[in-house]
């Protein structure tokens, strides 16, 4: 597999595949991150493989270098500002598959209430990582940095890079 095209059809492929791929995709500067950007799967085999959609995520906002909203998740007809400080991170380190049926999802929607904010919870820095600068999205208060190359002018690879998670997390970003 040698392109983002050819790995979207075949519909899942290994973390090997994705960071193979990953290495060859172009670097993005800070400029072209802002604005508001929906999210998808890039599945990788990987235990979290589905369960943003299933929980109702719908992507990530940049409004500058300093103000990052990194999680908006669909909330009835509105997008909500999640705190993922309020996400145990243990949910994501542990050896188990999260549970990611519509029962789920329905009922993480009941919990919003408790994890949104109106402030940001994250930032952006152009960061080193596999050998090349790129643009990345620091977590504020969580070992989490999400690294992103571009796939083309309205398209982004991204790869959350957790602490103590032991492959990275892919997915996708669409311009709005």
């Amino acid at each position: 597999m040698s392109t983002f095209a050819n790995a979207v059809q075949k519909g899942s492929v290994t973390t090997t595949e994705a960071l193979a791929l990953f290495d060859t995709l172009d670097v993005v500067n800070l400029d072209t991150m802002l604005g508001r950007w929906h999210g998808a799967g890039f599945p990788t085999q990987h235990r979290m493989d589905g369960i943003l959609e299933a929980y109702g995520w719908y992507g990530k906002e940049f409004h500058s270098a300093n103000e990052v909203d990194p999680l908006l998740f669909k909330h009835g007809n509105k997008l909500v500002k999640m705190n993922p400080e309020r996400i145990p991170l243990s949910l994501l380190t542990a050896n188990f598959e999260p549970p990611k049926s519509a029962f789920v999802g329905r009922c993480f929607s009941l919990l919003i209430p408790t994890i949104k904010t109106k402030d940001f919870k994250a930032r952006m820095r152009m960061t080193e990582f596999r050998g090349k600068v790129s643009a990345t999205m620091l977590y504020d208060g969580l070992p989490i940095n999400d690294v992103f190359r571009k796939v083309d002018e309205n398209t982004l690879l991204g790869l959350m890079d957790l602490k103590g998670m032991e492959q990275p997390f892919f997915f996708v970003l669409h311009r709005d």
